[in-house]
């Protein structure tokens, strides 16, 4: 593969499984000279595993500005140079989007290698709308949390968030308060050996008690249109008839297989019949 100089090469790099690389991925890398790396650390994994060794370059969000301008003198002098982040496709969530601003001002040439992403490969397992809103990292403080989210809630399509693990519990108390009535997905570890996807109402799931680790996809569903047409006489007739033969928590998930609603809704329904001894 001839790669053309005077060019930036944006490379898609796994996000756990190693074999989960383009073939033009690796050619890209094994043909330039020189690989800019979020952490070196972390990259020469990967690199090691496809027998790469090529110049690496540690460029993060801590010194992208000061390394700007020797990066730009490298690919002026002819130099094959090439951007990966630790994971998944670069400048979603990851340093770049200054490198990118420069180069378009100095009329240097851009090239994507496209790959695997978290954000697509999770929205591909959630049986949502494809209509999406990619966030990324939400904000660490309350205050700013709530004003993102209230705003966000507004908005019908599915939405994913980057979320720190061992932070999940917080994040899950604002989700509850401003996407009632909506799907959730956890995703964790995604491709690798302890891949976990969680599927919940979001009204329904409960916090973590173990004290998870490393980043998780969070997808939130588009916001269910029948939720405001609830047939409630539909659902007490059926809560009337299971009642006779079930106990609450059968006759909930029972109503549950067939209506459009949550499980929060139904059981209110239910609970209220059964207190009432109405059936």
């Amino acid at each position: 593969m001839k790669l053309s100089s005077n060019s930036l090469y944006i490379v898609s790099t796994p996000i756990g499984n190693l074999n989960d690389i383009t073939l033009r991925g690796i050619e890209v890398l094994k043909n330039s000279d020189i690989i800019l790396c979020e952490d070196t650390r972390r990259s020469i994994k990967l690199l090691n595993h496809y027998k790469i060794k090529k110049k690496l370059i540690a460029y993060h969000k801590f010194n992208e500005k000061k390394k700007i301008l020797n990066i730009i003198e490298y690919i002026n002098q002819g130099k094959i140079l090439s951007l990966i982040s630790d994971a998944g496709t670069p400048l979603l969530s990851d340093p770049g989007r200054i490198l990118i601003n420069q180069c378009i001002e100095s009329k240097i040439e851009i090239v994507p290698i496209p790959g695997i992403s978290s954000i697509t490969t999770a929205m591909s397992v959630t049986g949502f709308k494809d209509q999406f809103l990619f966030y990324g990292f939400l904000p660490k403080t309350e205050n700013e949390l709530e004003k993102i989210l209230s705003s966000l809630s507004k908005y019908s399509f599915s939405q994913i968030f980057f979320i720190p693990a061992l932070k999940i519990n917080f994040y899950l108390k604002s989700f509850k308060k401003h996407f009632s009535g909506r799907k959730i997905l956890i995703a964790k570890e995604i491709t690798k050996i302890h891949e976990t996807l969680l599927r919940e109402n979001i009204d329904d799931i409960k916090t973590f008690n173990n004290r998870l680790k490393g980043e998780l996809t969070v997808v939130i569903s588009e916001k269910s249109i029948e939720k405001n047409f609830i047939d409630k006489d539909k659902i007490v007739n059926k809560a009337k008839k299971y009642l006779k033969k079930y106990s609450l928590k059968d006759t909930v998930d029972l109503i549950l297989e067939t209506e459009k609603t949550t499980k929060k809704e139904i059981y209110k329904l239910c609970l209220q019949i059964k207190n009432e001894k109405n059936y």
